[in-house]
């Protein structure tokens, strides 16, 4: 929910610069219908658009505080779900709250405790703090990355914007790709922590607070895995992820609005809502969950069964909805509402996205917005639990490398050769496995098998995680619609963290899960195959991606044909279109799909004006 954008600067006065902060909050105003709100000083300017999810539009808004020396500003995006717990903490140190906003609370925690604050935060957020006493700005991020923020830096001063589009607005900063990123534009699963391909522009890191002020910035880690024995039998475990749920969910269900759930009649999205419809029968007898699903109209005659996707989500999610007693829909989509609304899908990004899966997700949310404000979802549940199918190849998850990459072709294999020696694709990827290998928490003592596996959860945890959440942010923010994810909670994720493998998988693919949550769960979900989020399979839409990459790599006219070897991706291409390629593809996907970063880089390039280096 809501956005926020800001400027500080130490060299110049912008306390009246109100047609610059009015452009960048009202680029953000469809992360914030409700209200809007701007604030100047002679070194700092915030501006916030916020999403009233509880009812009360004035929840939805920026706290101050004036003090003689200077005034502390507080905005943010989404929401804490411990303000109860806060609150309390707060009385007993002496400070006082004026209601029970998110806002408010963070706010009064930090009088009272400083950026230290977020030591004690439980939620999906980001903010921004103006400590005008002490001419800083704290920007702060949740400890899964649910919520982004983004800043740039330049001398003597900082922007910073829940979406790039918020920078983009200010004339200070120009779109510029940074080539050296051209690697995690073509596979976006690698991209580490921070990380975007426009140069200058970066991201909080999950979990850290950055600090900026007249000397400089800093940045601090609040929370990380730590990695411990695991001593619970498998029955007690069971029984606290349930009692991690049941919190977890119960939390994020206080809202004063309609509220709607993704339900596909998968284990991860029925049992979240699963738990919100007890829940709300004891909270709020009568109110009814809304829950939402997709299909796409040409499944009938081109859904192929796959390893990661053996059944199509409608029939499970219907059998899952009339179990649970929830007011179900299904959006049925077609190749030609994808196709148009993929350049909606980037705007919602500001960074090349992922075609069709950005697309039929846009959709249904859009669809769930015009009855509900906020929804739940059951995404991350397969990154914390071990839901894909490499989880379960030993001859997979043994290789030296990132093990959701498969064997197929990738699209940073066909850089020009000019390229390709500057930027070195492959020493690139082993370099970010090695990082990231490098940062995983250890446990003395533990077997080899059980290392491994813990390096292979904490790779899904990173790059891949990043992309699904991303997704489900931006195109449920575009339309002003406040997505919760539950399995995000960073206390489930740090104790199943611990979980051996062998209990994790204990009974099959997401045992534990499915042990945990069984009594409220059909038997059709129980019993089905893991199955990923739809895609749609269906040859007008693989002949749209496979034409525009064959112009992009041959028109004269094309910004990227310099980028590529051009044989070689042209034969890629003829493999595409003739449906000649075996090898496994990352995400399960069909052939076709790895052109679509390519055809969202040229698209994304054009539409905002991107300069190259």
């Amino acid at each position: 929910m809501s956005g926020v954008v800001g400027w500080i600067d130490f060299r110049r006065d912008i306390g009246r610069q109100d047609a610059v902060l009015d452009a960048m909050t009202d680029s953000l105003r469809h992360r914030g219908p409700d209200t809007r709100d701007v604030w100047l000083s002679p070194c700092a300017a915030i501006g916030h658009r916020g999403l009233a999810t509880t009812g009360e539009a004035d929840d939805a808004r920026p706290a101050r505080f004036d003090a003689p020396t200077g005034t502390v500003y507080v905005a943010h995006t989404g929401e804490l779900y411990n303000t109860a717990e806060l609150g309390r903490d707060i009385e007993a140190a002496g400070g006082r709250l004026r209601n029970a906003s998110t806002a408010e609370c963070l706010l009064q925690a930090f009088l009272l405790w400083g950026a230290e604050c977020v030591d004690r935060l439980n939620g999906a957020f980001g903010f921004a703090i103006w400590d005008g006493r002490t001419r800083k700005l704290h920007l702060g991020r949740d400890h899964l990355g649910v919520k982004p923020l983004y800043y740039h830096e330049y001398p003597g001063g900082i922007l910073f914007a829940s979406e790039p589009k918020g920078i983009i607005a200010h004339p200070q900063f120009e779109a510029r790709l940074d080539i050296s990123a051209l690697p995690v534009v073509l596979q976006p699963r690698l991209t580490l922590p921070g990380e975007t391909p426009l140069k200058g522009l970066y991201e909080v890191p999950p979990a850290h607070v950055l600090t900026y002020g007249e000397s400089g910035s800093s940045r601090r880690r609040y929370w990380e895995l730590v990695s411990a024995p695991h001593d619970d039998s498998f029955d007690k475990t069971a029984l606290r992820v349930r009692e991690l749920l049941e919190d977890t969910v119960g939390r994020q269900l206080v809202t004063g609005v309609p509220l709607g759930a993704m339900l596909s009649g998968g284990v991860d999205s029925t049992s979240v809502a699963a738990l919100a419809t007890r829940a709300l029968a004891t909270r709020d007898p009568g109110r009814e969950l809304e829950t939402f699903c997709v299909q796409f109209e040409s499944d009938p005659a081109h859904f192929v069964s796959t390893e990661l996707r053996p059944d199509v989500d409608a029939p499970y999610a219907a059998a899952a909805a009339e179990f649970l007693g929830t007011r179900h829909a299904t959006l049925t989509a077609t190749v030609g509402e994808l196709l148009d609304v993929i350049p909606a899908t980037r705007r919602a990004r500001d960074l090349p996205g992922w075609g069709q899966f950005d697309a039929s997700m846009y959709l249904i949310f859009e669809q769930i917005r015009r009855n509900c404000a906020v929804a739940l979802t059951g995404e991350a549940a397969d990154e914390v639990f071990g839901g894909y199918p490499y989880f379960f190849k030993p001859e997979i998850t043994g290789r030296d490398g990132f093990p959701w990459l498969g064997d197929g072709p990738k699209l940073s294999r066909f850089l020009s050769p000019d390229l390709t020696a500057e930027l070195d694709p492959a020493e690139d990827e082993r370099a970010r496995y090695s990082q990231l290998l490098s940062a995983v928490p250890r446990l003395a003592g533990e077997s080899a098998g059980d290392a491994r596996m813990r390096e292979v959860f904490f790779l899904g945890l990173s790059g891949p995680l990043a992309v699904i959440l991303d997704r489900k942010e931006r195109m449920s923010m575009a339309h002003g619609l406040d997505v919760r994810v539950p399995f995000c909670d960073h206390r489930l994720v740090q104790y199943v963290w611990n979980v051996p493998w062998a209990m994790k998988s204990r009974g099959g693919v997401k045992g534990l899960l499915k042990a945990a949550m069984a009594d409220v769960l059909p038997p059709s979900t129980v019993n089905r195959k893991k199955s990923a989020y739809p895609h749609v399979q269906n040859p007008e839409y693989d002949r749209t991606l496979v034409r525009e990459a064959s112009w992009i790599v041959n028109d004269k006219a094309s910004p990227l044909s310099w980028m590529f070897d051009g044989d070689g991706l042209n034969g890629l291409i003829r493999q595409i279109g003739a449906n000649a390629i075996r090898e496994e593809l990352p995400g399960g996907s069909n052939p076709a799909a790895l052109l679509i970063q390519l055809v969202e880089l040229r698209n994304w390039m054009d539409e905002y004006q991107v300069a190259l280096p």
